[in-house]
């Protein structure tokens, strides 16, 4: 790691200073606009004096997760003074305050004590003072430390580079160390000293434990043991119930180093995770539904094969037992329709039955097709990308799958299009296939019984193409795959079996 990078990641919160000129609002948490001091007895009453601006709006806004939002607004007079004020308090958090071209100028605390005034000067923003609030004269303190030895870092990498010899790259790297010594004693002294405050907690969230040496034990080396040993202190200090987590820069992008690095792919690993998160979690009005939306969307759409089965448990586990009520009636029937959906097609589940006419008309069942391996592809023949990747499944049966013993079942889905389905057959010479598709009297009938749809819901089809792998007794082994990562599930697999 470099020394310039060492110092981005040592510093908390190394904004402190400086405007930003990127737009941080994505959405409105609250929208009150007053331009002079209001009683306000349960909620919050923020004075600020905010120097040149005059007669102009101006804003406070925080996260929600990677995600900046505005919180509040605020009119300036013409003595440059204004108040955020409602009769609702603000989440406690990282705050920060915009100018009204929407950069962001300084960033401050807000805890149970919603009640101080800030005076600032844009000319100046390293002196930014905050009166009647004892988290930010904390947070101040600490902030102007660490960013003094930001500075005085940042003069040693400049003479780093600069260095011609051995002997001074070495001083430089020993002034290097020693600096980031202090560094990291002043974050301790903070934590030891102050450790009931916001910024103690803030840098507790942040830390990463240090991975140990690899112990030998019983004179072999556990070369496992610093992985687990920071896996399970990752999270230290940590609660998941509290709502502040939302309101900071660096929680989010935590969580998604933690499920990337430290968490198994595997679906139940990542269930043992989720579920643990959001059992505690669900006494924060704020951060549960955080987590649970972020979980939802991550894996209702998984990157990875299989991982669907945790928006199942998740849907299974919370939102089938009240959570819907988080959610407005189009969100509830859509995310209810995709849970039912998924239900039927997971992996290791024996595919649903599927009766459906060939191209001659004649009906045919997918169980009675007699193979190690069906493929069976979902398309339809106006499909643009079908056009492209239903020739290219073709290439991949012709040189190598037909040779592991692989049958094709190719469906289409558009029962209007059947002239345009069998001349794509044809143009392509895909004969050796089996083809079929489902008629409309046959769906007409699986509505009218209240059944769900074949394919649509038991088969999850609701993009084109979509591809299912089964083996000899037509147990699901593979889906949402990309053809060429089913080409190499298919030979590992066959490679596995061969004698």
């Amino acid at each position: 790691m470099s020394i310039k990078k060492a110092i981005l990641l040592s510093v908390f919160l190394p904004s402190f200073c400086f405007a930003q000129t990127k737009k941080p609002i994505t959405k409105s948490t609250t929208s009150t606009v007053v331009n002079k001091p209001t009683a306000v007895s349960q909620g919050h009453s923020i004075q600020i004096s905010l120097k040149p601006y005059q007669n102009t709006k101006i804003y406070i806004g925080t996260n929600y997760g990677n995600s900046r939002v505005l919180a509040d607004s605020a009119i300036l007079n013409d003595k440059s003074e204004g108040v955020f004020a409602s009769s609702k308090k603000l989440t406690p958090g990282i705050y920060f305050v915009v100018s009204p071209k929407y950069a962001i100028l300084f960033d401050f605390l807000v805890d149970e004590n919603q009640k101080f005034k800030i005076i600032a000067d844009t000319t100046n923003l390293t002196d930014v003072t905050i009166i009647g609030s004892k988290e930010n004269d904390i947070f101040k303190n600490y902030s102007k430390s660490m960013n003094e030895i930001g500075a005085q870092l940042g003069e040693i990498e400049k003479a780093f580079k600069s260095a011609t010899n051995a002997s001074d790259s070495t001083t430089l790297i020993n002034k290097y160390n020693d600096k980031k010594k202090e560094l990291n004693d002043n974050r301790q002294a903070i934590m030891k000293g102050q450790p009931n405050s916001m910024t103690a907690y803030f840098l507790n969230v942040m830390q990463r434990p240090d991975a140990p040496a690899i112990p030998i034990v019983n004179g072999k080396a556990d070369s496992t043991y610093p992985f687990y040993f920071v896996k399970n202190h990752f999270w230290d200090n940590v609660v998941f119930n509290d709502n502040r987590l939302v309101r900071t820069p660096f929680f989010e992008a935590k969580l998604d180093e933690y499920f990337k690095n430290y968490v198994s792919r595997e679906p139940d690993s990542i269930i043992e995770e989720v579920q643990y998160m959001l059992t505690v979690a669900k006494t924060g009005n704020e951060i549960y539904p955080f987590l649970l939306f972020k979980f939802t969307n991550k894996y209702i759409t998984p990157e990875f094969m299989g991982q669907d089965k945790v928006f199942l448990h998740i849907y299974q586990n919370f939102f089938a037992k009240g959570d819907t009520t988080l959610l407005n009636e189009a969100s509830k029937k859509s995310i209810t329709e995709r849970a039912y959906s998924m239900m039927a097609n997971q992996l290791g589940l024996a595919a649903p039955p599927l009766v459906i006419n060939d191209i001659n008309d004649k009906k045919i069942s997918l169980y009675d097709i007699v193979s190690p391996y069906t493929f069976v592809a979902f398309w339809d023949p106006t499909c643009s990308h079908c056009k492209v990747e239903i020739p290219r499944v073709d290439s991949f049966y012709k040189a190598i799958w037909s040779k592991l013993n692989v049958k094709v079942l190719s469906v289409n889905i558009n029962f209007k299009e059947l002239t345009a389905w069998k001349t794509f057959i044809k143009e392509n010479k895909l004969e050796s296939w089996m083809h079929a598709y489902q008629t409309e009297a046959d769906l007409n009938k699986e509505i009218q019984q209240g059944k769900p749809t074949t394919i649509r819901q038991l088969y999850d089809v609701f993009k084109t193409p979509t591809f299912y792998l089964l083996d000899a007794n037509k147990k699901i082994i593979a889906k949402n795959l990309s053809i060429e990562q089913f080409n190499d599930f298919l030979v590992n697999t066959s490679n596995k079996k061969a004698p």
